[in-house]
């Protein structure tokens, strides 16, 4: 047993002996491996040791082997790069608290990360380091490149505090060194930075960067030859960016020394700050451009300095105003010394800026606000300059030379100061002048009372009265304007005025409305006789004096000035031809007349006195007892002018002449034809009480009465009653008893609304209504009469409607009427106005094509007057606008600008402009607003918008301080103008988002 005992004892020694050294072989092949993994590790070989460190690890090794294989394994995954190198790292640690690698570790991966210069990764681990277990050379390094990682990450207080620690090291002095100066010097400590520098100026490789930091930090210091001394040599040996940056130091310490030539060629090689300038740069540039007398280029550079609010920006203004009067260009120095005028940076730059302004303002006009306002202004806020006469002596010529003469007219009301009055009489004058033009009669005339109560200056005085008398005329005031005119011809300064050609002709056709004819006819004959070059008015002349004359019955010489104006073959020469006729027939030439009336049926078969003419031609025949041609002139008149007002006539007028030669069945034919086309006119009236008479005559008393019962306008049991009613109306009328004779004729017309007289008593009563200022009232009764058969009335009544509609502004029912007076009227005035008014109807209706139609038919008659083709252009030339139509529109303000006074003469101006802008013109164009802010400044919208097109052409023609200045004074000083304000805020932006582009000190 014993001995079985000693065997089995000695069978497991043998067998552990056996498995032990297996194990060890075991073991001393995984730490072979373990050796050859770290061997690759060292050769940065980190996929092949990674892969043997990790089946080492997971064999059965030592802790320590497996910890050490942790910490390798971990090290090659942050080198490799591998997603959660990181993780192992802290795997590592966690699981292998006590191994002895563990502040290695860490250590070891902030310095990979270093050389990666992944600086934040890197200072995150040299943060976990435990900074007590380092040798001091690992300690240097470690100072050192932690301190450099905070450097990287902008945290000078923790930088400083390492650098400072390896300031003295052998390996990393002269590196922390250069870096603690540099910190020094982009925290403007020059003192720190330069001691820093100075220590480490031996060293080359910080050598050259050195240079460029002494000398922005002399240049900062305000030692600028020594900044100009170091940067010069520097120069050639920096990269693109450095040489732009000592480019600017170099140049800009040239300019502090005044040195401006000098300073130039830098100045122009600073590229900017990531490729942009700032407000500061272009001054400096432009500044030196100035002192070297180069103007064009400082204007290049000034005016490149937008939304400037600073002593830079307001020195760069005033010098930019000085650049362009230097180069002629003072619209443009207007708005320079405005702006630099605003700024309180510099208070004597700004008095010098305002003093231009002031004085710019009066020599070309301003588009901001009036002159005068300017120059108060400019006396308010300095009352004690030594300029004050000067400009006093400007204020009160501005208030002429600015044409600017409501505002003005407003301030010399406000200030009746006795030496303004010389030019308070001009100022009211013109602005009455003004107001006359665009049809405001009232408030003209008593501008021009103002004047001539003001008699500074005798040729105002004379000037002033001449314009009332013409003001009054248009207000229907002949009497007042017969004294005004009067006054005036009798005045010495007469004949010396502008308005003195004009004298007599006012005169008699003053006269002319007075119903004076002789005295008419005196003046028409010596307006002729001094008046040779207009012809138009000549022939006017000739033809007024033929009617005043005919009127008087001195019907010789009416013919022979008749006879002048049909020479003349200018307007209404068909006019003067019947006229002539017509004379003829007073004179008892009866031959002669209807000779004459031949004559001009040949000649004018179109005119609009062919009926008339033909009417009278057979009213002639009659005279003459040759029925034959009486009855065939008339056939021929209601034939060819079936719309004529003498067709009822002529038919009657056959009745009578059939009647009168006892042809009395022909003659009822003929009545009754009037009765049943003409119903409720004179013409039926007379034409029922003749037929009356023929079935008297032929005892055919019941015929007629039967007849009669068939005509809803003939009562005959009331007919007594129906004239008696009426005529007692009419007697008031006469009487010119308006209250009683709308009384009587309202009466009449209710109680015979379809009376003998119906048709009358609502044309008379219609034109009551209308004089009495009851224009609506007035509608139905004039519907009446342009409702029936044509008549007498019918015209007037037509035109009188269509007065009313226009001015209610009820275009819709304007228009029918008006189409009918065009296509009816007989007198050449009234298709005149009708054709006019169809043209703004329609354009009001938006329907601009037929608009235009009528534009044209305006334009194109002779007769019409400057005003109202000024109206047919714009017509044209808005509805052009509005269809899109920009070829047409052009041609249509370009006709316009020749014709146009007041307000259109300044929306024509605009749109010269506009289209200038829009053909690349764009100092053409900026020549046309300027006229339209010198001659036309009352007129603010357009100014606005011309403004706007000089913005345009300003940024076309690069100088961006003079576009973007306008608009934001566009949008400050026309606030009342929306729409002008979008579009100037929407140019405005457009353009700071470019400047922007390369302006650092535009914010957009």
């Amino acid at each position: 047993m014993r001995k079985l005992n000693r065997f089995l004892y000695t069978s497991l020694i043998l067998s552990a002996v056996n498995l032990s050294a297996q194990q060890s072989n075991i073991y001393t092949h995984e730490l072979t491996d373990f050796d050859k993994a770290v061997a690759l590790y060292k050769d940065r070989q980190y996929n092949a040791a990674q892969i043997i460190f990790n089946r080492v690890k997971s064999s059965n090794v030592s802790y320590e082997v497996k910890s050490d294989c942790a910490y390798y394994n971990a090290n090659c995954a942050i080198r490799l790069e591998q997603p959660g190198a990181d993780v192992l790292i802290e795997d590592f640690v966690e699981q292998y608290p006590t191994s002895s690698k563990q502040n290695q570790a860490f250590i070891e991966v902030a310095h990979y990360y270093f050389d990666q210069s992944n600086y934040p990764q890197a200072l995150k681990y040299f943060e976990k380091v435990d900074e007590g277990s380092m040798s001091n050379e690992e300690r240097e390094k470690f100072n050192f490149q932690k301190g450099y990682c905070y450097f990287s990450a902008k945290n000078k207080k923790e930088a400083d505090k390492y650098f400072n620690k390896v300031a003295n090291s052998k390996e990393f002095g002269s590196q922390a060194k250069y870096y603690l100066g540099y910190m020094a010097y982009e925290t403007d400590n020059y003192k720190d930075a330069n001691k820093y520098f100075d220590q480490v100026q031996d060293q080359d490789k910080y050598k050259e960067k050195m240079s460029y930091f002494q000398a922005d930090m002399n240049f900062k210091l305000g030692n600028f030859q020594k900044a100009i001394d170091l940067g010069v040599p520097q120069l050639s040996k920096s990269n693109a960016e450095e040489k732009s940056e000592l480019s600017k130091i170099i140049g800009e310490s040239y300019f502090n020394l005044k040195q401006y030539d000098k300073a130039l060629p830098y100045l122009l090689n600073y590229k900017g700050k990531k490729g942009k300038w700032n407000n500061t740069d272009f001054y400096q540039l432009g500044y030196a451009y100035y002192k070297a007398g180069d103007f064009e280029n400082a204007i290049a550079q000034f005016n490149k300095i937008i939304e400037g609010q600073d002593a830079v920006a307001q020195n760069a203004y005033y010098h930019l105003g000085e650049s362009y009067l230097k180069v002629g260009k003072k619209q443009e120095a207007l708005n320079a010394f405005k702006n630099a005028s605003e700024m309180e940076f510099d208070l004597k730059i700004q008095e010098d800026a305002y003093l231009n302004y002031a004085k710019i303002s009066y020599e070309i006009g301003n588009p901001y606000q009036s002159v005068p306002e300017v120059l108060q202004a400019y006396l308010a806020k300095y009352p004690q300059t030594a300029y004050k006469q000067e400009i006093e002596n400007l204020l009160i010529n501005s208030y002429i030379t600015s044409k600017n003469y409501k505002e003005a007219l407003s301030l010399l009301e406000k200030n009746k100061n006795p030496q303004n009055r010389p030019a308070y009489q001009k100022v009211t004058f013109y602005r009455g002048l003004e107001l006359y033009t665009d049809g405001n009669y009232k408030e003209a005339l008593t501008l021009f009372k103002k004047s001539i109560a003001e008699p500074r200056d005798a040729k105002f005085t004379a000037r002033a009265t001449f314009w009332k008398g013409e003001t009054e005329y248009n207000l229907d005031q002949f009497g007042d304007a017969l004294i005004s005119f009067k006054q005036f011809s009798g005045s010495a300064e007469a004949k010396s005025v502008p308005e003195a050609k004009n004298a007599s002709y006012n005169l008699a056709y003053t006269y002319f409305k007075l119903k004076e004819y002789e005295n008419a006819a005196n003046h028409f004959q010596e307006f002729i006789k001094t008046e040779k070059a207009d012809k138009v008015r000549l022939n006017d002349a000739y033809l007024r004096m033929g009617d005043s004359y005919f009127v008087t019955s001195k019907y010789w010489p009416a013919m022979d000035a008749y006879n002048k104006a049909v020479d003349l073959n200018s307007v209404d020469a068909d006019y003067a031809h019947f006229q002539k006729a017509i004379s003829y027939g007073f004179v008892g030439k009866n031959d002669l007349k209807i000779e004459n009336l031949n004559s001009f049926m040949k000649k004018h078969a179109d005119s609009k006195y062919a009926d008339d003419a033909l009417y009278e031609l057979g009213n002639t025949y009659v005279t003459q007892n040759n029925v034959t041609k009486a009855v065939e002139t008339y056939d021929r008149l209601i034939d060819d002018y079936k719309e004529s007002s003498y067709v009822s006539k002529s038919i009657l007028r056959q009745g009578l002449v059939y009647y009168n030669n006892d042809k009395d069945q022909q003659a009822l034919v003929k009545f009754k034809e009037v009765v049943s086309k003409f119903p409720r006119t004179e013409e039926a009236n007379e034409a029922v009480a003749t037929a009356r008479l023929i079935y008297m005559d032929n005892n055919k008393v019941n015929e007629y009465a039967a007849w009669v019962k068939t005509l809803d306008f003939v009562e005959v049991s009331n007919a007594d009653l129906d004239n008696d009613t009426y005529n007692a109306a009419e007697k008031q009328y006469l009487q010119n008893n308006s209250k009683q004779a709308i009384s009587g004729f309202s009466g009449y017309l209710a109680n015979f609304p379809e009376g003998l007289h119906a048709l009358k008593a609502n044309f008379y009563l219609a034109q009551l209504y209308f004089a009495d200022g009851l224009g609506t009232t007035a509608i139905p009764n004039y519907e009446y009469v342009i409702g029936k058969s044509r008549s007498e009335y019918t015209e007037q009544s037509l035109a009188r409607l269509c007065e009313i509609h226009l001015k209610n502004k009820t275009y819709e029912r304007a228009i029918p009427v008006l189409q009918r007076l065009e296509s009816e009227a007989d007198f050449p005035q009234n298709v005149t106005f009708a054709q006019s008014n169809l043209m703004k109807c329609y354009y009001e209706q938006k329907e601009f094509a037929n608009a235009v139609v009528y534009a044209d038919k305006v334009l194109a008659n002779p007769k019409t007057d400057d005003k109202v083709k000024s109206d047919a252009q714009i017509i044209v030339a808005r509805s052009a606008i509005k269809t899109n139509d920009e070829v047409k529109a052009k041609e249509a303000y370009a006709k316009l600008q020749k014709i146009a006074k007041g307000e259109l003469a300044a929306e024509a101006l605009y749109y010269d402009a506009y289209f200038k802008n829009k053909e690349g013109k764009f100092e053409k164009s900026n020549e046309v607003v300027q006229k339209l802010a010198k001659d036309y400044s009352g007129y603010k919208y357009f100014g606005a918008k011309g403004l706007i097109v000089m913005a345009k052409n300003f940024y076309g023609l690069k100088d961006s301080f003079q576009a973007t200045y306008i608009l934001e004074s566009v949008i400050k000083n026309f606030a009342s103008f929306e729409e002008v304000v979008t579009e100037a805020q929407t140019e405005l932006d457009f353009i700071k988002g470019e400047e922007a582009k390369r302006n650092s000190s535009i914010t957009k």
